[in-house]
């Protein structure tokens, strides 16, 4: 007879209260994995969390409350959770998981490893150390309603970067700067500009008129008089953050500058608005004199769900200029701030300086709530879904710890139940990639770049940190002689940063050997010299874009498709219809028995559908196929998963 410990079996639930387990993330999924861990009877935990705790997670982290304010998330997670169950050994650490002290060795110490992360450099990061320790990953994230929860186990399972992943949606700057057509593309130029004028500067988020815009065909009278003070030298050419200094951040100056001048300038830009409406630009002065009294009253309804006037945003642009200059002048000389969505001031002015400019390019403006919509890249959290994703975590935990790996399943929830009327989808998990350039036993990948304007500092911050997720590469060239390009040591190479690969003798058909320590990963990367990248390309990974993952399946496939899995398993979703993360609630079967497949190939013959699951604040697709479902096509959810993880998402 099977000897029980509450719902457990007797050797399960001693595996459960011995076994050590780590929790990565202690927002909105890690409140509630935290409490249900302590709750189902393990008694080993350690918890990481490098944030603090904000009045903005107080609707959903229910472990925190309005005294917890600006303290340790991990910390106050451990001890509200201790309440639950005083005799836990709970560990917090207050620090990124990236550290180098939190090696191979530390990650060695658990049985399991949960992440509730929130973006895509730290889950790769913890992919990669629990592949290089051999441990169970079970990966997680949400995005409104829809959530996924899957397990990654080496040699076994896909890892969590296994498939490609869009990028973030990004513009031409000539877009941006000259030619904006849509109200994200305003909401962009007003990021930039607070960067420009309040933050660090970034040439790559030039907000002035871009005259190197291939459409921009001038006169050569026009083109004379605007390259005239270049070519005297009779005129210094200052940044835009020295300019706004230099007047003080005077906010009618700045005005006129941005909305009326820049504007002017290009209105010169004849061929730019022969098919297109032009734009009209804004006086400070004339908007001040004409202003109606009643757009200075209250209209009805949520503040941050009205669409002001033209004067009001003027206002509010006003308002936030000398809010901003103050909290720049208070931090001292040679100060900068960030951009945070959570920023009052902040959102203030890219919400004014983003309508005046929608207003400008004749475009429908928005209220502030669907400019911060916009602008974070958000999906409103739902605390449900954090806890339907955190019981799923447990779930497959349990399976694991009971020693079934092989019943293991990636679990989607939908938004709306499917034609079987279940919110939950399993699918059986993936083996993995043959083209993987992370757990393949040689990883290897092919780089298109130009040797001769590619710097040693872009190979390691843009490519090897940046696209290829690595902490701290070392890098050498297969010459024969080893000769050492990179070094993780500090001040070792530091002479190479801004030498050309090309005067290292790397061209066409060079191999790299990289070798990121920490994560106990070495890459081989053979480079493939082009002098004809397209244009704001600087380097491309052969055979590996977003355009690589299977297109989403058609309604009607996806009809014929969805059923569920057997009582072990479950998968998430993240597609607005599609299913998504789901965590503590059981996989039901399905009236043939049949199992969901997560590889293109099962899924088509078992029928079978999923969807991507996207990260959280930069937009990537989770490693499952995308699939979706009439209104959720409109919005590719990211799953993320801490403080933001569980309310970010890419909306293209």
């Amino acid at each position: 007879m099977v000897q029980l410990v509450g719902s457990l079996r007797k050797d399960l639930a001693d595996s459960i209260s011995t076994c050590r387990v780590l929790v990565v993330g202690a927002g909105g999924i890690g409140c509630e994995l935290l409490k249900n861990l302590v709750l189902t009877g393990f008694k080993n935990i350690e918890v990481i969390d490098l944030d603090t705790i904000d009045v903005s997670n107080l609707n959903r982290q229910f472990l925190f409350q309005k005294k917890h304010v600006g303290k340790s998330k991990a910390q106050v997670a451990k001890e509200s959770a201790l309440q639950f169950c005083p005799t836990a050994n709970i560990t917090a650490y207050h620090d990124s998981i990236m550290n180098p002290d939190y090696n191979v060795e530390f990650f060695r110490k658990f049985v399991l490893v949960m992440n509730a992360l929130d973006n895509r450099a730290a889950r790769n990061h913890v992919n990669r150390m629990c592949l290089a320790a051999d441990i169970p990953l079970i990966e997680s994230g949400t995005a409104g309603y829809l959530g996924q929860v899957t397990v990654i186990k080496k040699g076994m399972t896909e890892c969590y970067e296994c498939q490609p992943k869009p990028t973030q949606k990004t513009f031409p700057g000539c877009t941006i700067r000259n030619t904006p057509s849509e109200p994200i593309h305003c909401i962009v130029w007003a990021k930039y500009l607070f960067n420009q004028l309040f933050g660090e500067e970034d040439a790559d988020q030039e907000v002035s008129p871009d005259t190197a815009d291939p459409e921009a065909e001038w006169n050569s009278e026009t083109v004379a008089r605007a390259t005239a003070t270049e070519k005297d030298g009779d005129v210094k050419r200052v940044s835009t953050k020295e300019w706004a200094r230099s007047t003080g951040y005077d906010h009618v100056k700045l005005f006129n500058k941005l909305f009326k001048d820049d504007i002017m300038y290009l209105l010169t830009m004849d061929k730019l608005w022969k098919k297109r409406k032009a734009p009209i630009p804004l006086d400070w002065q004339h908007l001040q004199d004409s202003a109606c009294p009643q757009e200075d009253s209250p209209a009805s309804g949520l503040k941050d769900q009205q669409v002001l006037g033209v004067w009001g945003y003027c206002q509010l642009f006003q308002h936030s200029v000398e809010t901003l200059r103050s909290q720049l002048y208070n931090k001292g000389d040679a100060a900068e701030l960030v951009w945070d969505k959570d920023d009052p001031p902040a959102m203030d002015f890219v919400t004014a300086a983003a309508n005046l400019r929608m207003h400008i390019f004749s475009m429908n403006m928005k209220s502030r709530f669907d400019v911060k919509s916009m602008a974070g890249n958000i999906i409103p959290a739902i605390a449900t879904t954090n806890a339907v994703i955190a019981g799923l975590i447990v779930l497959e935990s349990l399976k694991i710890l009971s020693g079934q790996l092989e019943s293991c399943r990636t679990i989607f929830l939908n938004k709306h139940p499917n034609l079987r009327k279940k919110l939950l989808v399993p699918c059986v998990l993936d083996p993995p990639s043959a083209n993987c350039y992370v757990c393949v036993s040689k990883p290897e990948v092919t780089v298109k770049l130009n040797v001769h304007t590619t710097v040693i500092l872009f190979l390691q911050d843009r490519i090897l940190k940046e696209r290829f997720g690595m902490v701290a590469p070392d890098v050498q060239i297969e010459d024969g002689k080893g000769t050492i390009l990179i070094s993780s040591e500090e001040g070792e190479t530091e002479a190479n940063n801004n030498r050309f690969l090309s005067d290292f003798g790397i061209c066409n058909g060079s191999r790299l050997q990289v070798d990121d320590f920490l994560q106990d990963y070495t890459l081989l990367i053979n480079i493939l010299h082009s002098e004809e990248l397209g244009r704001d390309v600087e380097f491309e990974v052969v055979g590996d874009a977003p355009d690589k993952a299977p297109p989403p399946q058609t309604n009607q496939e996806e009809v014929n498709s969805i059923t569920n899995g057997n009582k072990d398993s479950a998968r998430p979703s993240t597609s607005s219809m599609a299913p998504s993360e789901a965590d503590d609630v059981m996989l039901v079967e399905s009236d043939e028995g049949e199992t969901l497949s997560s590889s293109p190939t099962a899924a088509a013959t078992a029928a079978s559908s999923k969807r991507k699951h996207s990260d959280a604040e930069t937009g990537e697709a989770f490693n499952k196929r995308p699939r979706m479902d009439q209104s959720s096509a409109a919005a590719a959810p990211t799953a993320a998963d801490d403080d933001e993880d569980d309310d970010i998402m890419v909306l293209d």
